[in-house]
């Protein structure tokens, strides 16, 4: 049973190396996978950002497949940090459902329609999996699957111009984005209810207090605060941030015992590397470790 636990345990923790760090003046940006997903890597923090301001940042299907070719470059690359935003004062609008959108009453359920679905789903899982922290830096509107992105984030900073909502009863529809599997872990089931019977508009504030956000800040301070927090975490150990990452995205999906076991063996992977002994090392000498991310 131990070593069935164990193998189990070892296949959710995984391993993997981060290339060496770029030089910090670089200003790199990865091909592009959409117009509207702009994609900008200076030293070692990726910012991506939803780029169609004119309809609040809502995203087609190319831009869900952008966003989630963008992540998946991401987890390959050198960065160690991301923060994920939305362009002209709003964060990101949801789907974009419009007029060409024609669904008619009594429409049956099409394989395209499913297969759409799934594929928005790829888009949560790459964003919610990469194995880098990732800030989501919300001004404006987070509503739909728009705050489904925010909560596939790993830390999530907002201004108080900041609105949120699982709007998708007012359209008729059912949750999406992750959001019924994301919210209820941030903010509990009876809330998480809440939100999606009524599809109520929340402010930051509220956000905050329901644990949707970690900070409120003034909408002056917002990107200095996040560079701030993603600089702090770019800084840190990135097999020990990756490993850490996988232990609380899986904490709820198994026994404690199963989770001493995927500790003990991300540690392990730990105690093998060069950033481990670098910490060991500059804890005796008195300074701030370097790490390398090997």
């Amino acid at each position: 049973m131990r070593l069935h636990l164990f193998a189990a345990a070892q296949s959710s923790v995984g391993t993997w190396r981060v290339p060496p760090d770029p030089p910090q003046s670089s200003l790199r940006e990865p091909a592009v996978t959409h117009p509207s997903i702009r994609i900008e890597t200076e030293g070692a923090v990726t910012t991506v950002t939803v780029d169609r301001p004119r309809r609040k940042n809502a995203c087609t299907p190319a831009m869900w497949a952008g966003l989630r070719h963008g992540f998946r470059h991401i987890a390959e690359s050198s960065a160690r940090a991301v923060v994920l935003t939305g362009a002209g004062g709003d964060f990101c609008a949801g789907a974009d459902v419009g007029p060409g959108d024609d669904i008619k009453a009594g429409d049956e359920p099409s394989r395209h329609r499913i297969d759409h679905m799934r594929d928005i789903g790829d888009t949560v899982m790459a964003i919610h999996d990469c194995p880098r922290p990732v800030i989501a830096k919300v001004d404006g509107v987070a509503v739909g699957a728009g705050l489904g992105m925010a909560l596939a984030a790993d830390m999530v900073w907002c201004s108080p111009r900041a609105r949120f909502s699982l709007i998708f009863a007012r359209r008729g529809l059912s949750l999406d984005f992750g959001t019924s599997w994301l919210l209820p872990k941030r903010i509990g089931l009876h809330e998480a209810k809440r939100l999606a019977f009524t599809g109520e508009i929340i402010g930051a504030e509220r956000a905050a207090e329901l644990g949707i956000v970690n900070e409120v800040v003034p909408v002056e301070e917002l990107d200095a605060v996040v560079d701030e927090m993603a600089a702090t975490v770019a800084a840190g150990p990135p097999i020990a941030l990756a490993g850490s990452k996988r232990l609380l995205n899986n904490a709820s999906n198994i026994s404690l015992f199963q989770a001493l076991e995927a500790e003990s063996l991300s540690q392990g992977v730990n105690f093998a590397s060069g950033d481990t002994k670098e910490a060991m090392r500059a804890f005796i000498e008195k300074r701030d470790p370097a790490f390398k991310g090997w």
